[in-house]
């Protein structure tokens, strides 16, 4: 099984922030700054949890932690 992969612009301050409102939701993803771009997260998300992530990061949106977000394919599988 891989996971999906999301790529987000934050605001750089509230980095720790997010990464905490994720681990609170039972880990539900696995997060990390993209080297050399500390402003762009990544996000590596289960397939049967993609809906509860959506809601999280459009709320994080809506507060202004997170500037924008895409779906991008997941630059960790070998094609």
């Amino acid at each position: 099984m891989h996971c999906l992969y999301y790529q987000a612009k934050v605001n750089v301050p509230y980095t720790w922030f997010i990464g905490g409102v994720f681990r609170n939701e039972d880990n539900l993803v696995f997060e990390r700054t993209l080297e050399n771009s500390p402003d762009t997260l990544e996000f590596f998300v289960p397939e049967g949890q993609e809906e509860e992530f959506l809601h999280i990061v459009q709320y994080l949106v809506a507060q202004g932690y997170i500037f924008s977000y895409e779906k991008l394919p997941n630059r960790i599988i070998e094609t």
